[in-house]
């Protein structure tokens, strides 16, 4: 058994095989041959060598020619690993004595001298290991073992090792069959995190290197509560596992009877608890915890889960399927908050050195007005179906805001030449997730109907923390004092304008810090709806005057850990069918 820690971004439990995909994205299935198909099987290994080693001495010669002998011997060198008596003694042995598939074997062994090399002293040896990969990679290709799309064919319950997923892939991931994933890299604010959240996927990242010690169908627990996975658990361990999540379903069941109960502390005080989402279809989990709204649609997902840009039927269609299905409750629309990075449709002319400090959001938008243009005329055209309300990302100075206002007022305003029905007078917000915006919160009040903290950016914004880099994950921190302050200044500023404040950050998700900010005077939370049931037990299980003195506390204190550890210990007090144990 091996325990291995990371980060944990998506609640629950998981247990199930390992599906290993290596940092190229493919995986090699451990399989076994029958004795008497050995000879076989080694057979065609050979023909597949046969054929690599053809590929090379063609490269070679190719390069030879065009760059010198020295650069083609490059590929000299590596038809001299190719052809190494020891390597050939290994799959042999592999196929011929314990009756590995020929892929598993080339797989299994090459990996080994790899490794091998990467943890030789001498660099220029290291670097062989390269070369070796490559090797392995052409001859899984003869041998036909190469999947480029692993996850597209899946057939049974699986958990996904991987050196990184893209947003986009997990997106996609089969929910029938991927009951949870983690990776080597990774933090906890980013947006394979957000989508794992919107999946209901438990998910674990930032592990480090550890898809070379493991094969696909190892058994593999997926804690995406204390942020560990365990590799081949022992009885003991796997038993002790099953009875959480037994213990999960059962505590899952009872919150299910809160559904139709409003958010209400114990004396009385309502908190409107909407839910963030990514995909239309995530409005049933909504509507089953019983959500009073969306309070963050998140719609870059649309750019992010397709190899082509969105048009604007693509964004109505979304976008109206969400609202019908809200039945009259409110539903937020943030516009596109997403970096140019991540724009595959549009890459920037060149590499941005900083893009969480670049071209991104509301930004990326007002550089890209055609593409902003059809957003808004998709919003404003779904608004005649229902309670819509549209939300700018990273405003940063009144100029922006100004700016995507008046757009939004053109658009309308061609909507109508054109005779396409829409509606106009949608409530325009904004979100303030950077520190120049809290300080001038009292400027910005009077443009806006209402606003809405993100709390994931502001604390990266805040503390200088790249909330996707798991190297400074320990820094980032929603429940940082300096975080604290500016939503407390947030809240009074918004209380004295009279304008609605929401949070919906991953922070109003934690129990312990919900309770935290209803303290602090937040009257609206929204959180993925995998946390709608805890949040709204955690609030019905409390006084207003008991989440005042949780603030009271808070505010006295110095790191975010011992906020931490204090909401931690309150919890257990007041709500201690939340603590997971």
């Amino acid at each position: 058994m091996v325990e291995l820690q990371g980060i944990p971004v998506s609640p629950g439990v998981a247990i199930g095989p390992a599906l290993v995909l290596d940092a190229e994205g493919y995986r090699i299935s451990r399989t076994l041959i029958a004795a008497e198909s050995a000879e076989d099987e080694y057979a065609r290994l050979l023909k597949a060598v046969a054929a690599v080693a053809e590929q090379i001495e063609s490269n070679r010669l190719e390069t030879s020619a065009v760059a010198g002998e020295d650069t083609g011997d490059i590929f000299a060198a590596q038809l001299q690993m190719l052809h190494d008596p020891r390597l050939h003694g290994e799959l042999r042995r592999r196929i011929k004595r314990e009756y590995h598939s020929a892929d598993y074997a080339v797989n299994r062994v090459l990996h080994n001298y790899a490794n091998a090399l990467r943890r030789l002293e001498n660099p220029m040896l290291a670097d062989r290991a390269e070369d070796v990969l490559d090797i392995e990679k052409q001859l899984l290709l003869q041998l036909g073992a190469f999947d480029d799309q692993p996850l597209s064919d899946l057939t049974e319950s699986v958990v996904i090792l991987s050196h990184n997923l893209t947003p986009s892939e997990t997106a996609n991931l089969d929910r029938r069959y991927v009951q949870g994933f983690c990776t080597e890299v990774g933090g906890s604010g980013g947006h394979t995190a957000i989508v794992a959240k919107g999946l209901e996927l438990p998910a674990v990242v930032g592990i480090g290197t550890f898809l070379d010690a493991v094969t696909n169908g190892t058994r593999v627990i997926v804690d995406g509560d204390r942020g560990r996975i365990i590799l081949d658990p022992d009885d003991e361990t796997l038993e002790s596992y099953q009875q959480r999540i037994k213990k999960s379903q059962t505590l899952s069941a009872r919150l299910a009877e809160l559904r139709d109960l409003p958010a209400e502390t114990a004396d009385g005080t309502r908190i409107r608890l909407s839910a963030n989402i990514e995909f239309p279809h995530e409005t049933g989990s909504c509507l089953e915890r019983g959500a009073d709204g969306i309070g963050l649609y998140r719609t870059e997902f649309l750019y992010l889960s397709s190899s082509v840009e969105p048009s604007e039927e693509d964004h109505y269609e979304a976008y109206t399927q969400v609202v019908r299905e809200m039945n009259g409750r409110p539903v937020v629309i943030r516009t596109l908050d997403l970096g140019a990075d991540k724009m595959g449709h549009r890459p920037l002319a060149e590499q941005e050195h900083n893009p969480f400090l670049g071209l991104r959001s509301i930004r990326l938008s007002l550089r890209n007005l055609d593409l902003f243009r059809l957003q808004l005329r998709a919003i404003l055209r779904t608004a005649v179906h229902g309670d819509i309300r549209v939300m700018f990302p990273l405003i940063t100075k009144i100029a922006e805001l100004r700016q995507a206002k008046m757009l939004l007022k053109v658009v309308g305003e061609d909507l109508k030449d054109e005779g396409i029905p829409y509606r106009a007078d949608i409530p325009v917000g904004m979100m303030v997730e950077v520190p120049a915006a809290v300080v001038m919160l009292e400027q910005f009040v009077g443009e806006v109907d209402f606003l809405s903290i993100g709390t994931n950016d502001l604390a990266q914004y805040t503390l200088a923390v790249d909330r996707s880099n798991e190297y400074v994950a320990d820094l980032y921190q929603s429940s940082d004092p300096a975080v604290l302050r500016l939503i407390q200044r947030c809240v009074e500023v918004a209380d004295g304008s009279g304008r609605p404040l929401a949070v919906c950050g991953e922070m109003s998700s934690i129990p312990g810090r919900a309770l935290l900010l209803v303290g602090l005077g937040v009257r609206n939370l929204s959180v993925p709806p995998l946390a709608l049931s805890r949040i709204k037990k955690a609030i019905r299980s409390v006084s207003i005057d008991e989440c005042h003195q949780i603030a009271e506390r808070v505010m006295k204190l110095e790191s975010a850990r011992e906020v931490d550890m204090y909401l931690l210990d309150r919890l257990g007090v007041l709500v201690p069918e939340l603590i997971v144990t």
